[in-house]
């Protein structure tokens, strides 16, 4: 990737003056602390400078407990199929469970229709960050801070394949695998999710035998 000067626009990836109305933030809610993986995702859309000028875009969901990136998508339109080929990507993967909080801003992408309908039918649990309050989303906006200092470094992308391929090495080989989290005791997400498993096994076991 080439260095480049800071352009002078900066696309918006937040447009929240739709008419498609809002959902309440569960974010602050006791629920809106999760106990286990899977039980609230938080959603983000960032955009990344290619080297013809344009930009494309990268919609993520995190696991707010395990720091997992659970599903991601890049594409040269911000539209509600972003998000949507993006969260398609979590479900698939069995990363969330039923009944869980969805946490984002209130961009029109996650205001949409189609977008809704596909978390009402998996029976999840909507919500939106209140209004001009970047806070509610604090865990998302924190990742990408993180992937455009370690991975774009204030470059620029040949082309949305190109983003797409260096992208999946990063969150797919580096981030979930390998990056250590302090709130994680300093392990990666995956070695994380592993040790919890390890853990809910014993106790299950000892929870058997003193009954047994």
């Amino acid at each position: 990737m080439t260095a480049i000067a800071p352009k002078r626009f900066v696309p918006r990836t937040t447009d929240s003056k739709h008419n498609f109305g809002f959902s309440p933030n569960l974010s602050r809610e006791p629920t809106g602390e999760p106990v286990g993986p899977g039980q609230v995702i938080v959603g983000d859309i960032t955009y990344l400078p290619l080297q013809n000028g344009r930009f494309c875009y990268l919609a993520t969901f995190q696991d707010k407990f395990t720091r997992r990136i659970v599903g991601w998508q890049v594409s040269e339109r911000m539209t509600a199929q972003l998000v949507i080929d993006a969260f398609n990507r979590a479900r698939r993967r069995g990363l969330i469970k039923r009944g869980a909080i969805i946490h984002t801003d209130r961009g029109s992408q996650y205001a949409a229709v189609e977008y809704r309908r596909l978390l009402y039918i998996n029976g999840l649990r909507q919500s939106m960050s209140g209004k001009g309050n970047c806070y509610d989303n604090a865990q998302a906006e924190s990742f990408f801070s993180r992937f455009k200092a370690e991975l774009v470094e204030g470059g620029i992308f040949e082309s949305v394949e190109q983003a797409r391929t260096e992208i999946f090495s990063y969150i797919e080989g580096y981030y979930n695998r390998i990056r250590r989290h302090s709130s994680l005791g300093y392990l990666s997400p995956l070695e994380f999710e592993k040790q919890l498993k390890i853990k809910n096994q014993r106790s299950g076991e000892s929870f058997v035998s003193c009954f047994s």
